[in-house]
C-alpha cells in the first residue's frame, strides 16, 4: 500500500488552516502529545459519529496525556466550521485540500470500499509525541479504523500502555 508510518517512524510537519482561518502546525503542540487523524469528510454519518466521538471523550483523552486532538480532511475551512458549528465539537479540524498531509501520512490512496476499489482518504489515527524541538514521533499509528467505536477502543488500549 501507499506510504505506511511505522511506530518509532517521525511524524511527517505539517502547516495547515483550520475552520477558523488559522494556521496550525505540528510544531505548535512541542512537548505534548497529539492525536491526528485524518477523515474523507465532514458531515458524513462515520466522520460525524468519530467526531463527536473525539469531543465526547475528550476529558479521558487528555487523562492519558493528549493535548489535542486534530482532525485532517481535505474540506475547506468553511465546511469544517460548519460542521464544528453544527456538532459542537472541541477537536481542532484542518484543512487539507491538496491532500499533501494526507498522503505524507499514507492516508491517501487505494482503498476498497463496498467491494470495490477506488482512490481516497485512508481513515487513520496517529498518536504523536512532540518533542520540545517540535519534531513528532508516531507512537501509534492505525489504518483503515472503523468509524463507530474507534475512540473508545483507543482510549482502552491507552489507558492500560
Amino acid at each position: 500500500m501507499e506510504n505506511r508510518l511505522e511506530k518509532g517512524a517521525v511524524a511527517p510537519a505539517f502547516t495547515l488552516t483550520d475552520a477558523d482561518g488559522n494556521a496550525v502546525s505540528l510544531a505548535d503542540f512541542a512537548g505534548r502529545r497529539v492525536v491526528v487523524y485524518f477523515y474523507p469528510a465532514a458531515m458524513t454519518p462515520g466522520c460525524t459519529k468519530e467526531a463527536c466521538d473525539f469531543t465526547t471523550f475528550r476529558t479521558d483523552l487528555e487523562d492519558t496525556g493528549i493535548a489535542a486532538v486534530l482532525g485532517i480532511s481535505p474540506d475547506k475551512p468553511e465546511k469544517l466550521a460548519k460542521f464544528r458549528d453544527k456538532e459542537s465539537l472541541t477537536v481542532t479540524l484542518l484543512s487539507d485540500p491538496d491532500r499533501t498531509t494526507l498522503e505524507a501520512y499514507g492516508a491517501y490512496g487505494e482503498k476498497t470500499m463496498y467491494g470495490k476499489k477506488t482512490v481516497g482518504v485512508i481513515r487513520s489515527t496517529f498518536l504523536v509525541d512532540v518533542d520540545d524541538k517540535g519534531v513528532g514521533t508516531i507512537t501509534d499509528p492505525r489504518y483503515n479504523v472503523k468509524a463507530t467505536g474507534h475512540v473508545e477502543r483507543l482510549l482502552k488500549d491507552w489507558q492500560t500502555a
